[in-house]
């Protein structure tokens, strides 16, 4: 059982669980991202336990009529223990979601992982007719270039910061400079993709020029955030009409997730204390 210290951010340990907190959700307008927690599994074996969980996630999802898809990391679903592994089970999740018609996202994980990961997007969203959905990252140099790659694919991009620790010679490394990237490609976006744009930030600066940029393109947008924050944000913005997506992370390894979301906000870990203090 996830204590409450931990349930800010992990909805449940169970599929099922999660897609009762998703069901809330929808009552205020928010759709819901479902992840499997576990990654970077070095043999098939493991990779092909939480494919099989996947599999089982896409069937319950199908059966109800929830605003729900799903997102799998590459390292989970088997990338980790060899390139061919990892693109067949994406392949068999993918097929299991057209029969279903449940939306799937591919994470993108540390630039070691980007070639591999952008083919296979490219790949099975024109096989899947714009089923599929892949995460760039503004901190990587290379995303100014890969952009333009995807710019007619059709299926969905979501665009965050970057949040893995990446070498100065590939990532840009001061927030500043992040920023000034996630704006630019942002803008290339909307004037050059017919839609299918993710916008996956916290930031309150970049999702603003998201809607201003709407307001000039007319290009069609969704607003992506993490469970657990700003969540009085996401209900004020699907109340103005937008969009908006949360990504929900469930599972019986909540643990290393927990301490990496305490981690990165000084305002998280505010949280965990009066929860400590008050529990």
């Amino acid at each position: 059982m996830i204590p409450p210290i931990a349930s800010r951010f992990v909805a449940a340990e169970t599929a099922t669980e999660s897609l009762d907190y998703v069901a809330e959700l929808n009552r205020d307008g928010i759709g819901g991202i479902l992840n499997l927690l576990g990654e970077h599994y070095q043999t098939r074996e493991a990779a092909d336990e939480d494919v099989s969980a996947y599999l089982d996630l896409v069937e319950q999802v199908g059966r109800t009529e929830l605003t729900a898809c799903l997102s799998v990391k590459p390292s989970q679903i088997g990338l980790d223990a060899g390139d061919d592994v990892f693109r067949e089970n994406l392949g068999r999740i993918l097929e299991r979601a057209d029969e279903q018609g449940v939306f799937v996202w591919v994470d993108m994980e540390d630039h070691t992982t980007t070639d591999v990961t952008l083919d296979a997007y490219t790949e099975f969203a024109t096989e899947y007719d714009g089923g599929v959905g892949l995460c760039v990252q503004a901190n990587l140099k290379r995303t100014a270039e890969d952009l333009p790659r995807l710019a007619d694919v059709p299926g969905k991009v979501r665009l965050v910061k970057g949040a893995y620790d990446e070498p100065p010679e590939v990532a840009y490394q001061q927030k500043k400079h992040v920023n000034e990237a996630y704006r630019q490609y942002l803008e290339y976006m909307f004037e050059a993709f017919d839609g299918g744009i993710a916008v996956g930030s916290h930031d309150p600066e970049m999702i603003d020029y998201a809607r201003e940029l709407h307001e000039e393109y007319g290009t069609d947008f969704e607003i992506q955030m993490l469970m657990g924050v700003r969540t009085d944000a996401q209900r004020e913005l699907a109340q103005q009409g937008y969009e908006v997506n949360q990504y929900i992370p469930y599972g019986d390894k909540w643990m290393s997730y927990f301490y990496r979301r305490i981690r990165e906000r000084k305002e998280n870990l505010v949280f965990a204390a009066r929860a400590v203090l008050t529990s």
